[in-house]
């Protein structure tokens, strides 16, 4: 025990000298891009929200988190890092105010995006795209996967139902019903598709009126990159719903899981978020947070 703690705080102390150094040169170089990303959130949110803000911090007053239930130093300087380098990218190619990009910045966006994570990232797939890219997004209940499911049922965990379990099951299915027709024949993948996912403004897509049914079938389960451009988190979601109204003044919707991982929460804070189709034709990319290459 003396031996393996001895060993951790040798580690510790190194990462976070390493750190202190790439820090201070992070700062001088990018001192205006970090100001005005330490702007955009809320000074009691630093610590507790994502690692990466931490890192925004004045260079005097930073020192290396403690890792979390034995999660090496080394983990969590490479996470602070890849969620630093993706904001940076980020910062001069998202506007400030929440409104629909133009050509040339979803381009760049998308091509910062399929950069980072090593898939092609687009707002047009098909010939079919979103009225918007970038919006604010809103909290939803969960869904219901298959007659009869319920709260007591829904999770795979203790700590899954203690997290997200107040949030309740909509009165209503998504927009394309259960999703399976039982329990004995529901998925992992059926699992997923309902914790990671969005509700789309699909109703006001270029297009739509003339296409109902083609765009229905597109829309269904589409994979999306969602991106918190203001803490770095990502997560790969799948389209199981339509909406918000547009009375809302707001965008899309997310699920709980979606929602407590991008550390965006409903009411009277709105949050933003870059949200783009994902050209996966083979399938082979997993629903969930995803991290930076």
């Amino acid at each position: 025990m003396y031996s393996t703690s001895r060993h951790f705080t040798r580690l510790h102390k190194k990462w976070t000298s390493r750190h202190r150094t790439l820090k201070e040169a992070l700062w001088r170089k990018h001192k205006e891009s970090l100001q005005w990303a330490s702007s955009k959130i809320p000074k009691e949110k630093l610590v507790a929200g994502s690692l990466g803000l931490l890192l925004l911090a004045a260079p005097s007053h930073f020192s290396l988190p403690t890792p979390r239930l034995g999660i090496p130093a080394q983990s969590i300087a490479q996470e602070l890092d890849t969620k630093i380098r993706l904001m940076l990218s980020l910062k001069n190619k998202v506007p400030q105010d929440v409104r629909p990009l133009t050509d040339a910045e979803e381009q760049e966006v998308g091509e910062v995006l399929s950069r980072e994570f090593g898939f092609r990232v687009i707002t047009q797939l098909k010939g079919i795209r979103l009225n918007r890219s970038y919006g604010y997004i809103g909290q939803e209940q969960h869904l219901a996967r298959f007659p009869g499911d319920g709260i007591p049922i829904h999770f795979d965990s203790e700590e899954q139902a203690r997290l997200y379990g107040k949030y309740g099951i909509a009165p209503g299915l998504g927009a394309w019903g259960y999703f399976a027709p039982s329990y004995g024949v529901l998925t992992q993948q059926d699992k997923e598709r309902e914790r990671y996912y969005i509700a789309v403004q699909t109703f006001l897509a270029p297009g739509y009126n003339e296409h109902v049914a083609e765009y229905r079938d597109f829309f269904k389960y589409r994979k999306m990159l969602v991106v918190n451009p203001q803490n770095g988190k990502a997560i790969v979601a799948a389209v199981a719903d339509a909406g918000p109204a547009q009375w809302t003044g707001k965008h899309l919707g997310g699920s709980p899981e979606v929602m407590g991982y991008l550390e965006r929460y409903d009411g009277s804070q709105k949050g933003s978020v870059l949200y783009f189709f994902i050209d996966d034709p083979q399938d082979s990319i997993p629903l969930g947070p995803i991290e930076v290459q």
